[in-house]
């Protein structure tokens, strides 16, 4: 079994700073590209970056300069450091992975998400 456990999540005030961790466990062989997605109150899910197993990165323009994605391939771990936090940036956010696991199976796995909330 392999699951993704989100962590970070809280309430900040505007223009404050968060980081969330993303951990992924289990009968792990690799982990390859790992994301982050966010979801507002009443708004579908987006993308808001990903992180190669290479290190290469993307991040979606409303929050590039903001946010930044790192991952520890040593602890199967994913980061997502949010500065100057906005309002706007409230969601549960969500990890994302693509995960060989021992069996040489490949899935998308997806993490139970964490809350953040920006307000004074």
């Amino acid at each position: 079994q392999v699951q993704l456990v989100e962590s970070g999540g809280g309430l900040v005030q505007p223009g404050g700073s968060l980081r969330l961790s993303c951990a992924a466990s289990g009968s792990i062989f690799s982990i390859n590209t790992m994301r982050w997605y966010r979801q507002a109150p009443g708004k579908q899910r987006e993308f808001v970056a990903f992180i190669t197993s290479g290190g290469l990165t993307n991040i979606v323009d409303s929050v590039k300069g903001r946010f930044t994605i790192s991952r520890d391939n040593a602890k199967n771990t994913v980061y997502l450091q949010m500065n100057s936090l906005k309002p706007e940036d409230t969601a549960v956010y969500y990890c994302n992975a693509d995960i060989t696991a021992t069996s040489r199976s490949s899935y998308n796995y997806w993490g139970q998400g964490t809350q953040v909330t920006v307000s004074s």
